[in-house]
């Protein structure tokens, strides 16, 4: 019988519910608190490192065997990564909406708080202001997607999947997604202060959940984790471009 891990892990532990959870504190609770470290000092540097660490993870860990339940292969038919992109991109534009309608442009909006850490200078020109939005939309469209979709919806979900089967285990890998974006938004450093802003922390941990969810939906859709991958990254791009030139 072929082992998900690889030997030496596989002496170690067993590959179920106890060892998705080992992966979501000892990965997890650095992140938030990496991130919130982040926010304080405008030094975002490091926020690049965690979503390193979290993609390389499931290579550490698993076996080839391991890696292919996990959903680390080929997408089934490379048309339905449209659809994902498309998904993505108009879910992040209905997140915009919906914080824009709520918050207007304040620092109650998770997209106005998050976009204070692309460091927009103001009354920059279009032409800076374009260069500026691709170098963010190029690492918006790659670290995060890649590393954070290897991590909770590939290595994470797939030990989860072990236990409790395919949907329960979305659920929490969606939670522990949810709960680890508060430190992105929610819990949030304004004015030399922190400030935990209740009711749009949970619309945007909920929201984050279901468009969680959707990577999920998108794995399954295309028979691979590139599907969830082209979707956060559109989500991403969607994010990006509100920012810029939405708000």
């Amino acid at each position: 019988m072929e082992n998900e891990l690889r030997p030496f892990w596989n002496r170690i532990f067993n590959y179920n519910w106890k060892f998705g959870l080992f992966l979501i504190l000892i990965v997890c609770i650095p992140r938030f608190i990496l991130v919130l470290n982040a926010n304080a000092t405008g030094n975002y540097s490091s926020i690049g490192l965690i979503m390193v660490i979290s993609g390389i993870v499931p290579f550490i860990f698993l076996s080839k065997y391991g890696r292919k339940k996990a959903g680390i292969t080929k997408p089934l038919k490379y048309k339905r990564l449209l659809i994902a992109f498309a998904a993505g991109l108009i879910v992040s534009i209905l997140l915009y909406f919906l914080g824009h309608c709520l918050y207007g442009n304040s620092y109650e909006n998770w997209y106005a708080y998050i976009g204070k850490s692309y460091h927009i200078p103001a009354g920059i020109n279009q032409t800076n202001k374009a260069i500026l939005f691709g170098i963010m939309t190029i690492t918006g469209m790659t670290f995060s997607p890649i590393g954070e979709e290897l991590f909770f919806r590939g290595i994470v979900h797939s030990g989860f999947v072990k236990s409790i089967g395919e949907n329960k285990a979305s659920l929490v890998d969606s939670t522990a997604f949810g709960v680890t974006h508060i430190s992105h938004f929610g819990l949030v450093f304004i004015n030399l202060q922190w400030h935990f802003l209740t009711i749009p922390a949970l619309i945007w941990v909920s929201c984050m959940f279901l468009v969680s969810i959707l990577f999920f939906i998108f794995k399954k859709y295309t028979g691979s984790i590139v599907g969830a991958m082209i979707c956060h990254a559109a989500f991403n791009l969607g994010m990006i471009y509100c920012i810029f030139y939405r708000m």
